[in-house]
């Protein structure tokens, strides 16, 4: 795959690398002394100088010879060198910030790059939005590469979205400079039912030469995962057991060891490195989601890497996991992923390996952050009206959130979905409800809430009911437009009244995040952008997002990050039960089914 994403390509600068390696020219910049982490040969090398020009690294070894009165050199005694880091999948949409907000916050982590799937934004404003998180992000020195959305919708038929990709769409961005792949393939049931549609949306990558990324979230490792990996799927971030990884890695498919604000995976799937005597080269570690207090309080990979070692993960081993392992998974470690000749300049300097504190950060030869903070300034960003008027509802009444009891008395027995505390997965549960009036009624006492899905891109007026359980909230309702992947807006609440005025709130404000008690607003999180992200810093946004964690903890719920934990309500490529705005989903047969158990 050729690199579009360094600053200048090999064949333009080899022969001025060749010169200063061996000293005919000067070298731009010498980094000296260093403790090396190489990750193509797991061993630290004492006392390294590294030699870069253009952008690209000339020599690894003594580089006296390289310098010259202008080139800059940094003394690095005492301190790690190590590749800059690498998230092999992540939404930037999750954080709830523009591209150029989310770069300023982990490029100062020592984040270089990210392979980003924008499939939110893409759910609603399609291919535009794609376009515009790109532009937003050419001004940033982090290098944001492109996996095209590859479920949008993520199951055909279930839900209604704002923008439908297929097979064409797909091709069109193969030739986009930023592409480097297919974002998850979350149609699983279309791959392994060998659909026409997705298997040709797949295999417009496969022609392009470039990468399908994957969603396997079944817990069958047999005859289904071989027939998912092949199909041509390289990578899959949805292991939650320590199993699913291992499988994955053994049959040649990258497993993405994930780590974000709710889905907290990594205490069990980096079992199957710490457990056994393997080869880790298919094992990478992803973020997928993480909210701003998030990256402001912990910090993105180099948080992700402490916290692999702290489960017994190796240190050089981990730093592989987000270097030359995301490099080799798609293709691209002939040009990144590693401190060696010819490479890109992407460099972090670490002051303590254990807890990977990340002191100095290079991206391209260039110094862009240092002691936590970005360095380098760009041109904000404005996204078109377009992009901010996506919420299409009219004011919602407290009678659309009634469920017809069809008949029954007292009480009813119903399907009820129940989250996972930091797991993406949910139970489908059969309780009892009770019947007032011939309406289904929640039972917070017991733990279980209204929810409803309205759809919110074509006015069609559909709503999803049902109910949820796990969140121990008492009274009170919750809304927001963050509801993967069509998000549309979805409440859940205890009353109709709380659950008609956090509606509405988002309903004026464009979409966000609302949590609402007796009437009153407690928390609420504006996302104009699409009603999936603000143009505001990563500090204000941190702010809000923590008021909001508070209002969810005060009215009782301990998840952690519920918003996100919510979100996923909707995602019918998720087990065991999902609710779209066009009803009850059986996640495991892939059918419609009524709420009601007779």
């Amino acid at each position: 795959m050729i690199n579009k994403f360094c600053k200048k390509p090999l064949w333009e600068c080899s022969q001025t690398l060749v010169k200063v390696a061996t000293g005919a020219e000067k070298a731009q910049l010498v980094i000296q002394n260093a403790k090396l982490i190489n990750v193509c040969t797991h061993e630290i090398l004492e006392n390294v100088d590294v030699a870069v020009s253009e952008g690209r690294i000339a020599m690894v070894g003594d580089c006296r010879h390289c310098i010259g009165e202008n080139t800059q050199v940094i003394d690095a005694s005492g301190k790690y060198l190590a590749p800059a880091f690498m998230d092999g999948h992540i939404h930037v949409e999750s954080s709830m910030l523009t591209v150029g907000e989310y770069a300023k916050a982990v490029v100062a982590h020592g984040t270089s790059g990210i392979f980003m799937d924008p499939h939110e934004i893409c759910n609603v404003l399609g291919l535009d939005g794609v376009k515009y998180m790109l532009e937003d992000a050419k001004r940033t020195p982090l290098k944001a590469m492109l996996t095209t959305p590859s479920c949008v919708p993520a199951v055909p038929g279930f839900e209604d979205t704002g923008a439908s990709i297929g097979p064409k769409e797909v091709a069109q961005t193969m030739a986009w400079d930023e592409c480097v792949g297919l974002g998850e393939m979350m149609n699983f049931p279309g791959i392994l039912g060998a659909d026409e549609r997705t298997h040709a949306i797949v295999g417009e990558t496969l022609k392009a030469g470039k990468i399908p990324t994957g969603h396997y979230s079944l817990p069958e490792t047999g005859t289904g995962l071989n027939g998912y990996i092949a199909s041509g799927v390289r990578c899959c971030h949805e292991s939650t057991r320590e199993i699913d990884a291992l499988e994955k890695m053994r049959l040649g498919m990258y497993a993405m060891l994930r780590e974000g604000s709710a889905w907290q995976d990594l205490k069990e799937v980096s079992k199957a490195i710490t457990n056994r005597e393997i080869d880790s080269r298919f094992a990478c570690l992803i973020s997928d989601d993480t909210h701003p207090n998030t990256l402001q309080s912990q910090g993105h990979l180099d948080y992700i890497v402490k916290r692999a070692i702290e489960e017994g993960v190796d240190p050089i081993t981990a730093i592989q996991m987000v270097t030359i392992n995301v490099a080799q998974c798609f293709q691209l470690d002939h040009d990144m992923g590693s401190i060696t000749p010819s490479k890109c300049a992407d460099m972090v300097l670490i002051d303590d390996l254990q807890t990977c504190k990340v002191n100095e950060v290079f991206i391209d030869g260039e110094l862009v952050a240092k002691s936590g903070k970005i360095l380098k300034e760009f041109t904000p960003y404005s996204y078109p009206e377009k992009a901010k008027k996506s919420v299409r509802l009219s004011t919602v009444k407290t009678s659309d959130f009634s469920i017809d009891a069809k008949g029954k008395k007292d009480n009813a027995l119903v399907h009820v979905i129940e989250v996972i505390p930091a797991r993406v997965g949910t139970y489908d549960r059969h309780l009892q409800v009770p019947v007032q009036d011939g309406l289904l009624q929640a039972k917070p006492e017991d733990d279980i809430l209204k929810v409803a899905v309205f759809e919110r891109h074509h006015e069609t007026g559909t709503i999803g009911r049902g109910f949820v359980k796990g969140f121990g909230i008492k009274n009170g309702a919750l809304a927001q437009t963050v509801a993967h992947d069509a998000h549309n807006l979805l409440v859940v609440g205890s009353n109709d009244k709380d659950m008609a005025i956090a509606a509405n709130a988002l309903i004026e404000c464009g979409g966000g995040l609302v949590a609402v008690q007796n009437g009153k607003i407690l928390g609420k999180v504006p996302l104009p952008i699409a009603g999936l992200m603000s143009d505001e810093p990563l500090e204000l946004m941190s702010e809000k997002v923590e008021n909001l964690e508070k209002a969810w903890a005060d009215m009782g719920c301990a998840l952690p990050s519920p918003f996100m934990t919510m979100a996923l309500i909707p995602l019918a490529c998720l087990p065991e039960t999902r609710l779209t705005n066009r009803g009850l989903v059986d996640c495991r047969t892939f059918r419609f089914e009524d709420l009601i158990i007779e």
